[in-house]
Formats: structure tokens, sequence, C-alpha cells
């Protein structure tokens, strides 16, 4: 469950709630959004911060702050600290992770560490007095996340959701050119391999020229099979594409190889990226790795 309201977004977001209701997922999802992340910020340093940011200006466009119990008597400041702060920039907000105690005290034991407040007493207590300490918080709270039901992919996801700016891309696809006699790609995804075409190399024509040239390229597209694989390849992608995103998986390689991958992959690799750049969500980019080889 996702509770927002109307305020508008601001430079500056609290990050709370309760121990092991998903504070690191949820901050990695920011960082991964372009913010800084602070993490275990005493609630005092918040105004210098927030100073910091106003000098820093283009520098340091999105903070997000990590404010939890670990502060130990420092955070029962946060409430305060956080009014005082609104009455001087009202685009602070404060988002308020949550979950419902049988599901806490199944993480905790899960990760075998005990609450940080339940001292010599249970994780259920840790739990009921941190429940206490933050009641005030989360009532002000602009953005309550429920994460009960959530695994650390739909946490994440459902921060990136709220907090990515419209438009923006929510998954980096590289397509990547290359030859097969240097090797495969250590970081490839998923590979093709484009050796079924007539190689270019074999046309004195052609050699000394790149996929990058218009005559490889009309070659190549001319060839039996040419159009008919990249237009079934680039619909077999979009699927994973979006469920690359559902998954919360931020980036991927496709590589497009040939011999020597200079002509065919070249020339495909591009052709892949023309069908993918309106995929909603996908930001594509295209590289040469072996282009410039010998």
């Amino acid at each position: 469950m996702v509770e927002q309201d109307n305020r508008d977004r601001g430079e500056i977001l609290i990050v709370t709630g309760m121990s092991g209701a998903g504070r690191t997922t949820a901050a990695n999802a920011l960082e991964d959004l372009d913010w800084y992340v602070v993490d275990n910020l005493p609630p005092q340093m918040l105004k210098p911060l927030l100073e910091l940011t106003g000098r820093a200006g283009d520098a340091l466009p999105k903070v997000a702050v990590v404010v939890d119990v670990r502060g130990r008597d420092l955070f029962a400041q946060l409430p305060e600290v956080t009014r005082a702060l609104r009455d001087a920039r009202q685009q602070l907000r404060v988002m308020f992770l949550d979950a419902s105690d049988d599901v806490l005290v199944r993480r905790f034991e899960a990760v075998r560490r005990p609450h940080p407040l339940q001292g010599d007493g249970t994780i259920v207590d840790g739990i009921r007095a941190e429940r206490a300490r933050l009641a005030a918080i989360r009532e002000s709270a602009d953005v309550i996340i429920d994460t009960s039901d959530f695994n650390i992919h739909q946490l994440a996801t459902a921060v990136i959701d709220l907090f990515s700016e419209e438009g923006s891309a929510r998954h980096a696809l590289t397509i990547q050119s290359f030859g097969f006699k240097y090797g495969l790609p250590a970081d490839a995804d998923l590979v093709a391999d484009m050796r079924f075409l007539p190689n270019p190399f074999w046309s004195a024509d052609l050699r000394a020229l790149t996929g990058e040239d218009d005559a490889v390229r009309d070659y190549v597209l001319a060839q039996p099979g040419a159009l008919e694989f990249i237009d079934a390849y680039a619909a077999a992608l979009v699927p994973v594409l979006e469920g690359y995103q559902r998954e919360n998986k931020r980036h991927s390689v496709v590589a497009i190889g040939c011999t020597g991958g200079k002509h065919r992959s070249v020339v495909m690799a591009r052709q892949l990226a023309a069908r993918l750049q309106n995929v909603p969500g996908v930001a594509v980019r295209v590289k040469d790795r072996d282009l410039g080889r010998e």
C-alpha cells in the first residue's frame, strides 16, 4: 500500500520508518535515480545539510537523508526539527516505511539480528518501542509505504515509481557490437550471432568500410533473413525489457556479434537500437567494442 499527498516534489527527502521495513532498499533505489543519499544522519544535522545543498546548487540537486532510531536519543528530536524545516523550506518531504509487526519479526529472525531497541527484551518489545517513538513522524509523513507484502524488488519499484521524474528512463539498455574472434563480452546479458549473413569483408568494395557506411548497411540489410531477424528479435526483446523494469533490473547489455565486429554486427546493432528506442521506460545506447581493431 502506498499513500501520498499532493505536495510538490522537492530536493530534500527524509527517509525514515520502522527498522526492517526496507530503508536500505529504498535508499539504494533513490541512488539509482541519481539522488545523493546520506545514511544515519542525526536530525540536528539536517539544517546544515539544507544550507549546504542551497549553496551547492546543481551539484546536489536531489538529496535523500536516512534518519532512524540508530541515532538513539538524537532521533527523538526529528519531529521538532522537521517542523522547523518545513516552515523554512516548504519542499522538504518525509517518506515513512512501515510493515506489520509479524512481518518485521520474520525479517529480523531471517537475518538473525536483534532489533535496535529490544535491549534485554524480545524483538516484539523492540518493535513496540520503536512504533511509540515514530508515531509523531509517521503522522506527519508525506509518503507512507507499507512494505508488508513487498519483496526488495517490489519495494524498489514502488520507490522508483514515486520519485522518477516524468518520462525518465527506468532501464538503461546498451546494444553492443563485437567480434567473436576477440571473445564474448563479459557483461552481456543476451548475445545474438550475425554470422548467418554473408560477410562484407569478402567484397573488395566493402572490405575497407564499416557498418557505419551506407554501402555496408545497404548490403547487409539486403541479405535474405536480415530484416526478418532484426524485426523478430526486437519484438522478442520488448517483453524482456518490460520484465526487467518490473523486476527493477536497471541495466542490461545485448551483444550483437559477427566475425570481426566491423561490418554486420555494427549494422544490426544500430538497426536494433532504432527499433527499441521507443520502448517506454528504456534508454537505448549503442556501443561498438571492436570497430577500431584491425
